[in-house]
């Protein structure tokens, strides 16, 4: 991962590949942002009129390179755009930083040193750039031959260090924003390795052993439940899902325990390893990606470690439902009734929402430790993406307090979320004749009919929160900000503040 370190030094003096500098977007035209002071004195002052000469606007994700002044050690000025100028007396927003770094780690890529002169006011700016940078230079090339030798896309290495001047190397602040951003985003550069896994390396074995050796090299308490232990506990939900698939299913808890802690929390993920619908099959184009079906999984797990990472003084638990859905002639079947890990039994009407089954009886599991409060991740229904689109996801609760805390720290931290409902109408859709409830109901609102089916398993009186990330959860576009093409790591961020949150005692 591209190393980061913080600078006292002057930008004309620092010997580095590239110098970058920060444009915001001004009434008039472009404007040097605060931080490239020496940069734009090199070009006695005319530097925002030469990026303006050369096509510049200071628009978000916009890139303009440019010789170095005389006497610069650095050859090239990365001009990148951080979008519309603050008003007076305001700074740049973190988020604003966040993605003008990731846009010029980007752009970056094959160099070996960058020193980033973007605006710093505070700590948590060098935080939000370091975030920027060290998730913008994020790529995946296990299985290209340049992989060989741990290069990237062009046969280039990613950037390998990244200077952030004027940072205050002694200062505790500043230093511990760095570490966080660290912690975080190597988290989260590691779920996105997972995700973009091919199925056929990460079935739910292959998964349960990473998060065992994750677990062991920091602190973590670790269960995995076989078939054989899942069969002895009614795991229904996660054996019927697993049925069809040669490769078992398993449930991994990871336990991350402070002896401050206060608060507990428990944070419960997808994990369908492949989704091809099962008995259920989806139609061709619609399976291609569904090695991402295990993104929620892969958020929880990266987000207990980056907790236990950052010492939190919070208890954290991690379930990940891990099951692979394939047809087969012992797959479960539309019509097929499962007795669930709580008791409750539900009617199978597509193998499709396989999901669900999984997730509740994690929910169930996780909800007999009494937590403070449960987040459940998901990749879950294409209504949401049809409803939110491809960069926001859902959220639903069972309590709007902890609902608005949860989607404040979602914006707090850059990932776009939006609160949806519950309504009680959509319940009777589930009803069935044969079991308690069917694992489906009425198409229209589908992800919300979801949520519902999910706060049947959720324990009383624990505050629930359902994140339904089908839609960020894996970008087929092209890369922006400092999102790559492919597995994102969404919800990481969120649920690592939300435990900070807890922690502080913040979460209301």
């Amino acid at each position: 991962m591209t190393a980061l370190t913080l600078s006292t030094a002057a930008a004309p003096g620092l010997r580095a590949d590239a110098i970058v500098i920060g444009v915001a977007k001004g009434a008039k035209g472009p404007v040097v942002a605060p931080g490239a002071e020496a940069v734009d004195k090199a070009y006695d002052g005319r530097l925002a009129g030469v990026l303006e000469t050369l096509g510049a606007s200071g628009a978000e994700g916009e890139v303009t390179k440019l010789p170095a002044p005389s006497g610069f050690k650095a050859p090239v000025v990365v001009a990148v755009g951080l979008g519309a100028e603050p008003e007076k007396d305001a700074g740049f927003d973190a988020e604003a930083l966040r993605r003008a770094a990731g846009v010029a780690a980007r752009a970056l890529v094959g160099s070996k040193k960058a020193a980033f002169a973007l605006p710093l006011t505070e700590a948590a700016d060098a935080g939000a750039v370091g975030e920027g940078v060290l998730l913008g230079a994020y790529s995946f090339d296990a299985y290209k031959e340049i992989g060989k030798d741990a290069k990237a896309k062009n046969g280039k290495a990613p950037l390998a260090e990244a200077a952030l001047l004027g940072g205050k190397p002694r200062d505790k602040a500043y230093k511990a924003a760095v570490e966080r951003a660290a912690a975080v985003s190597e988290e989260l550069n590691r779920a996105r390795d997972l995700i973009n896994t091919p199925p056929n390396d990460l079935n739910p074995e292959a998964f349960a052993a990473v998060a065992q050796a994750a677990a062991k090299e920091h602190g973590i308490k670790v269960q995995v439940l076989d078939e054989k232990a899942l069969t002895k506990g009614g795991y229904g939900g996660i054996l019927g899902v697993g049925a069809g698939s040669a490769a078992g299913p398993r449930l991994v808890k990871l336990s991350y325990t402070s002896a401050k802690a206060t608060k507990s929390l428990a944070f419960v993920g997808k994990g369908i390893t492949y989704d091809s619908g099962g008995i259920s099959l989806k139609p061709a184009g619609h399976n291609e990606t569904m090695k991402c079906d295990m993104s929620g999984a892969a958020a929880v797990f990266a987000a207990v470690v980056a907790a236990a990472r950052l010492g939190l003084e919070v208890n954290v638990t991690g379930w990940l439902a891990l099951a692979e859905n394939m047809p087969s002639g012992s797959a479960t079947r539309p019509g097929d009734v499962l007795r669930m890990y709580s008791g409750k039994t539900v009617e199978v009407l597509n193998t499709d929402a396989e999901g669900r089954l999984v997730l509740a009886d994690a929910l169930w599991a996780a909800s007999q430790e009494k937590p403070d409060a449960i987040i459940d991740v998901a990749t879950l229904t294409g209504a949401m993406m049809l409803a939110l689109g491809s960069r926001t996801y859902g959220i639903m609760a069972n309590d709007d307090a902890f609902r608005t805390a949860v989607h404040e720290a979602s914006e707090e931290v850059g990932e776009p979320a939006w609160p949806m409902p519950l309504p009680e109408h959509l319940r009777k859709g589930m009803d069935s004749p044969t079991a308690d409830i069917a694992n489906m109901g009425e198409r229209m609102g589908g992800g919300l009919v979801a949520g519902l089916f999910l706060r049947e398993f959720v324990g009383e009186g624990i505050a629930w929160a359902h994140l339904d990330i089908a839609g960020p959860a894996f970008n087929e576009g092209g890369p922006f900000g400092y999102t790559p093409k492919g597995g994102t790591g969404t919800a990481v961020r969120t649920l690592v503040r939300v435990a900070e949150l807890a922690a502080a005692g913040d979460l209301g």
